[in-house]
């Protein structure tokens, strides 16, 4: 096997820039968000304007991903996953130097677009990069990033705040880090000569959304949701119980560790036993967890809490990308724009609910008995989705 890391044909090479690139869009300018909320809570944000912060970074992101699909030039790919890349950066060290709502405002949709040009586009790359026969498998590497990028962020703040600095330290070391870790990953993660590429233009098929491509997509809106509270508000959550106050950032920490090989985990899983089957189980684990801080304030319970979110979440993304891109067959874009889009949704609205909620009664306990109370939906129409698949279908 090759060991030269700096090597762009390299699949070592390929897979370690892409996980990079997760870890500064994903983990940098969005899950680094959650990982600083207590310090920021303490004297700054307001959980209502934290919730509002992550809506518009979850639109932000989904802007992005939409417009990603689109480009279907490899070369014009590079340049907005670089230019994804820039703007988590910039992004990232506005919130480090003002604490100017609008700004915040502002500098939070920019980094939901930057993330999802670092990491959708950037997983396009690699995609096209990779040199495997079958390229499932190392896929699930490189969306094991998304644990990593939990784990990295969190260290690295956890790091800064213990040395006696403020959340504002984090985000300028954040962005530091960023910056040093970039330059790998842009530069494995282009080509070495412009490629030519052939555009396929494929027409708006209505004929894919048959009821069973509805129900997976409604179910992936239900995920959409069941993901983003616990992804705003996990560590504050856990500090608001009575006897674990300070325990938030190691439950935040266990998610990460937990999302690392979930991925790789699941899809082995569906491999076996099918997608759809899998996906219910996974969305049941999720549930448990997401409940579980609403009926117990033992230690361990909470902490296995984080454990279920981080090992479910990555996993059922992977699943349900994976399952509808081989229902699309040829045509996959339109059919990934739109369970993206249903997913996207779901994340922009559970944390302007959670607010609500939060507001009204003074706990999370309500916004996260909805939250799974709409897993559970999910978990129904899957159920159904069964009684109507085809034969073809149960093998996917």
């Amino acid at each position: 096997m090759n060991l030269n890391l700096l090597d762009r044909n390299n699949n070592l090479s390929i897979l370690i820039a892409g996980i990079i690139s997760v870890i500064i869009g994903l983990g940098v300018a969005r899950f680094a968000f959650t990982s600083l909320l207590p310090p920021m809570l303490e004297g700054f944000l307001t959980v209502t304007f934290a919730g509002l912060l992550a809506a518009v970074n979850f639109a932000g992101y989904l802007s992005g991903s939409i417009f990603s699909m689109f480009i279907k030039d490899i070369n014009q790919k590079v340049l907005l996953f670089r230019m994804g890349i820039v703007l988590c950066i910039l992004t990232t060290f506005i919130l480090g130097v003002t604490e100017n709502e609008t700004i915040w405002f502002i500098s939070r949709i920019i980094a939901g677009f930057g993330a999802a040009m670092a990491f959708v586009v950037g997983s396009a790359i690699v995609m096209t990069k990779l040199n495997f026969e079958n390229k499932t498998k190392a896929m699930g590497i490189h969306f094991s990033g998304i644990g990593f990028s939990i784990l990295t962020t969190d260290l690295v703040s956890r790091a800064v705040l213990s040395s006696g600095n403020d959340w504002k330290s984090s985000w300028l070391v954040l962005s530091a880090f960023a910056i040093l870790a970039s330059i790998y990953a842009m530069y494995i993660l282009c080509f070495d000569k412009k490629v030519k590429t052939q555009v396929v233009k494929h027409k708006f098929d209505f004929s894919l959304f048959t009821p069973f491509v509805i129900l997976i997509i409604i179910a992936y809106f239900t995920e959409g949701v069941g993901f983003v509270v616990q992804a705003t508000f996990l560590p504050d959550i856990i500090n608001t119980l009575e006897g674990l106050e300070g325990y938030g950032n190691l439950t935040w920490t266990l998610v990460g560790l937990a999302g690392i090989p979930s991925c790789i985990i699941w899809m082995n899983l569906a491999s076996r036993k099918g997608s759809v089957n899998i996906i219910i189980i996974a969305l049941f684990v999720q549930m448990i967890g997401i409940l579980i801080p609403t009926f117990t304030t033992n230690i361990y319970m909470n902490l296995l809490s984080g454990v279920l979110y981080g090992g479910t979440f990555v996993g059922l993304v992977g699943l349900f990308m994976n399952l509808s891109g081989k229902l699309a067959g040829s045509n996959p874009v339109i059919l990934m724009g739109a369970v993206t889009t249903s997913y996207g949704l779901g994340q922009v609205i559970a944390p302007l609910y959670s607010v609500y909620f939060i507001e009204k009664y003074g706990s999370y306990d309500y916004s996260l008995y909805l939250t799974a109370f709409i897993v559970f939906l999910g978990i129904i129409l899957l159920f159904f989705a069964k009684t109507i698949m085809t034969d073809e279908q149960k093998r996917l």
